[in-house]
């Protein structure tokens, strides 16, 4: 795929860029490891100030940045500037605790003294997507430095200005070169960097496809990965609900970046008393829902990223119409000029239906009803995703028994599934393994070692 910004609203190409040779890769992995020798032995003191001064950068250009975001793939301008505003803060949040949870814990042992410290590993590779282009590289970045290691990106090749953008913030912050490395690259290119030896781990977010390319290129020269895949969330709502505010929120986890986002709920399983109430409300919330210009202010849904995104969701909802499903609102592409499709309801699902079993990465839900309690836990469990989760029930004491028997990296209860620096984030089964974010994620790209003194 060539590295170029395609405007995803009007299908205009706004720029191209050449790929880095493999000399200018080895020449700028060479940078980092160099760097990284220095990096490693700066106080906490230095590397927070540094972080803060990103923090600063982020905010003070949050609206051009998110012009940026909203260009290359499409989600509405509101939404990006928050997450550019969410960029500054997880930087502020492990500059401020970077110190405290990385310090040593000691162990009361048969030794005199004995403590486990965390240390840097080296150079990092990042691989990120194009659904939240600064967001995902910022919540590797941020930890990633503070913890004293150096990164590399390789973005998606759709979002090359974003990772122009992310590098300059941190230049403007003054972090030293080499501290952060954006490699413009292809996709075919990714294991000739994993295998440079300076390179000691790597982590993504991507397809299954992708990360089990890197996982198996990684795992050929026993280097760390964290992997953050796909999800099929489910938005259980049980009968003692509260169905307006289900409801309410069932939209905006459906459609948040135009329904390109991994832990979007996508399955919405409904116990039958409330099936009826729930799906009607649900579908005139959908059919309400501002299409248009993702550069307006009011515009609530955009294009997909890419046409073959698109084409690929249609393909799945054409599929499982054709094999019995029920259109309950859209199931097209819009006519209109750009990559934009409808917002989409679709019920009577089975199992063997794409719709049930595949990931839907757009604006699409599927509806599914479920005879009892029981047998909402058990399809929100027949999946190979394992995600995250939302539950909605008034019984708060029920809700935290079933939180043990979702299968999944979170469940959120009475709320919409979301990343917080302060939490864990990471997925099971087919949507990936390790975890991102709060003291777990700063931990999984450092050498946790035993310090043993007579």
């Amino acid at each position: 795929m060539a590295i170029q910004t395609v405007n995803p609203a009007d299908e205009n190409i706004i720029k191209t860029f050449s790929p880095l040779t493999s000399e200018e890769i080895i020449q700028k992995v060479n940078i980092a490891q160099k760097r990284f020798e220095n990096w490693k032995n700066i106080s906490f003191e230095e590397r927070k100030s540094l972080m803060l001064k990103a923090s600063d950068v982020l905010l003070k250009k949050k609206n051009e940045y998110a012009e940026i975001l909203t260009l290359e793939m499409g989600k509405p301008i509101k939404q990006s500037v928050s997450e550019v505003e969410k960029c500054a803060w997880v930087c502020k949040y492990y500059a401020e605790n970077a110190e405290d949870i990385l310090s040593k814990e000691i162990i009361e042992t048969d030794a005199s003294l004995s403590y486990v410290q965390f240390d840097p590993i080296g150079v990092v590779l990042a691989v990120m997507p194009w659904n939240f282009p600064f967001w995902q590289v910022f919540r590797f970045a941020a930890p990633a430095l503070m913890a004293g290691n150096v990164g590399l990106l390789k973005h998606a090749s759709n979002v090359p200005q974003s990772a122009i953008a992310i590098d300059e913030v941190f230049t403007l912050a003054g972090f030293p070169k080499g501290c952060f490395t954006n490699l413009l690259i292809e996709s075919k290119q990714v294991k000739e960097v994993i295998d440079n030896p300076y390179v000691k781990a790597a982590t993504l977010t991507g397809s299954e496809y992708a990360g089990k390319k890197v996982a198996e290129a990684c795992g050929s020269k026993l280097k760390k990965t964290v992997m953050e895949l796909g999800g099929s969330d489910p938005f259980i709502v049980l009968s003692d609900a509260n169905i307006d505010e289900a409801v309410s929120t069932a939209v905006t986890a459906r459609l948040i970046n135009n329904g390109q986002s991994c832990i979007a709920a996508k399955r919405f399983i409904i116990q039958k008393e409330v099936y009826d109430e729930f799906a009607n409300k649900f579908v005139e919330k959908m059919k309400s829902v501002k299409i248009g210009d993702p550069m307006e202010a009011d515009t609530d849904l955009g294009p997909l990223a890419r046409e073959d995104l698109l084409i690929e969701l249609d393909t799945q909802i054409q599929k499982s119409l054709k094999m019995g499903a029920e259109v309950l609102t859209g199931g097209k592409r819009i006519n209109r000029k750009g990559f934009y499709y409808e917002p989409t309801v679709i019920a009577n699902l089975t199992k063997e239906m794409p719709a049930y079993s595949e990931e839907l990465f757009g604006p699409a839900a599927s509806v599914i009803k479920a005879e009892d309690e029981e047998d909402a836990i058990r399809i929100a469990n027949d999946t190979d995703f394992g995600l995250g989760a939302s539950l909605w029930t008034s019984d708060l004491n029920k809700a935290k028994k079933f939180a043990h028997q979702i299968e999944s990296g979170s469940v959120f209860i009475n709320g919409m599934v979301k990343s917080d620096p302060r939490l864990p984030f990471g997925g099971i089964n087919i949507s990936g393994y390790g975890r991102e974010l709060s003291h777990y994620g700063i931990k999984e790209f450092v050498n946790i070692k035993t310090v043993w003194i007579r």
